[in-house]
């Protein structure tokens, strides 16, 4: 049984926050740029390779495209969960209030968030909330025949609680805290092909995850080195083609950054 899923080449799926629970200071704007990854763990890891085992053996069995459970369930991980390398390109401003804005690229899909924090002394604890939209025709194409994530569109929507605690002068900034949410995800005429005359295999699936995210930030003045790891319990729910499944799971997202503040 595989322990983890190798991480596929492409955009993950994975949103790290990489911020601290402390907002910015009103006018302050902070830019940074990583890398992330996702990574499949558990029985998710193992729906996903036996789909690629299946995929590299040829037609799949039990008839046409769609029709096998166990392909549609390594389906559902690589357009749902989408394990992989991605980049990561943020911008961040303190509006006022201990109120902060920030929207995110992460090579799969754009992330918009607000939240609101609360300090006390070294320590803040912050609650917001952030929506994301994949990009469509962006995402590389997968190992998994008929399923073609350049034809992937969705949205979703995610809460993250933190608490943090920074040293003086901001060298050190550590937070912590649970996060959760869910997205949506479709893929029409699924093909990497010029169009066929009729539609290919269709898929549909929401995801549920909840788990918890934890972060350091090292640096002087304007410059910090961030490192972030989260890991999450996933929920599928689905459709590809003619399989209904459920698929869940674990995901890890370790991620790291350089921020500029200004």
């Amino acid at each position: 049984m595989s322990a983890a899923a190798v991480c596929l080449g492409g955009c993950a799926g994975g949103a790290p926050l990489l911020h601290p629970a402390r907002a910015l200071g009103p006018g302050e704007v902070r830019a940074a740029g990583g890398l992330s990854g996702q990574i499949a763990v558990g029985s998710a890891a193992d729906d996903l390779r036996v789909a690629r085992e299946q995929s590299a053996a040829g037609p799949e069995p039990q008839g046409q495209p769609g029709t096998n459970p166990a392909y549609a369930k390594g389906a559902l991980v690589a357009a749902a969960m989408a394990p992989g390398l991605a980049p990561y390109v943020s911008a961040r401003v303190g509006v006022g209030s201990g109120a902060e804005g920030g929207i995110t690229y992460t090579g799969r899909a754009a992330r918009i968030d607000i939240r609101k924090a609360f300090d006390s002394g070294a320590w803040s604890y912050s609650a917001g909330v952030g929506v994301s939209v994949p990009f469509y025709g962006q995402q590389q194409g997968s190992t998994l025949t008929n399923v073609d994530l350049e034809s992937l569109r969705g949205y979703g929507a995610d809460v993250p609680l933190l608490v943090g605690w920074e040293s003086a002068g901001g060298i050190y900034k550590v937070w912590a805290g649970p996060r959760g949410g869910w997205e949506h995800v479709s893929i029409g005429a699924l093909t990497t092909e010029p169009k066929p005359s009729a539609p290919g295999p269709e898929l549909s699936a929401d995801r549920f995850y909840v788990g918890a995210v934890a972060g350091l930030a090292v640096g002087f003045r304007h410059v910090h080195i961030a490192l972030e790891f989260a890991g999450s319990y996933t929920h599928i729910n689905g459709e590809y083609n003619a399989s209904k499944v459920t698929v869940t799971g674990f995901a890890l997202t370790p991620a790291s950054s350089l921020w500029w503040t200004f």
